[in-house]
């Protein structure tokens, strides 16, 4: 259901108009980020995985990390970590082993097959990164804007879940 959709008939401030806006869009823009990820896959012919998983390997990168680290550090829509981290080993693309001092937990790191999916994700956003600039589709100072507005509103939705509970 779309965002827009869930108010009903009642008329909307612009400030309530301005929010929705930037709710769908961060929604959005998420499945765009997926859907670029998979065109590129595709266009190379790596096609075991999927967008989610090649973005949880290049959160990972060089680091030693649980799958509750994974999920407090990244936003896997409709996706669950724990099942993807299990195809990811499965599939060799990463290593993982039992926590020492808990033995409930288990750490991943990135197997040189995961690295190598890491890097393509890498190579892909410094793509990004330079058709944004040479095209000046944004400037850094608007980059700098949009992401200081989008760490207050983390920080204000992280506020509201802490004081649910």
């Amino acid at each position: 259901m779309s965002i827009h959709a869930s108010m009903g008939n009642r008329p909307l401030s612009g400030y309530m108009a301005g929010y929705l806006e930037t709710l769908s869009l961060v929604e959005r823009l998420h499945r765009l980020l997926l859907d670029v990820i998979k065109d590129e896959f595709e266009r190379t012919g790596v096609i075991e995985i999927n967008a989610v998983q090649a973005l949880l390997l290049y959160n990972i990168g060089d680091n030693e990390v649980t799958a509750g680290e994974l999920k407090s550090r990244g936003y896997y829509q409709g996706s669950n970590v724990s099942y993807n981290l299990k195809k990811l080993v499965e599939m060799g693309y990463m290593h993982h082993q039992r926590c020492e001092i808990d033995r409930r937990s288990v750490r991943v790191r990135l197997t040189a097959q995961g690295r190598e999916v890491r890097d393509m994700v890498q190579t892909l956003f410094e793509r990004h990164s330079e058709g944004l600039e040479n095209r000046r589709v944004i400037d850094l100072d608007g980059l700098e804007t949009i992401n200081s507005s989008l760490r207050r509103l983390e920080r204000f939705w992280t506020d509201q879940i802490r004081y649910i509970y």
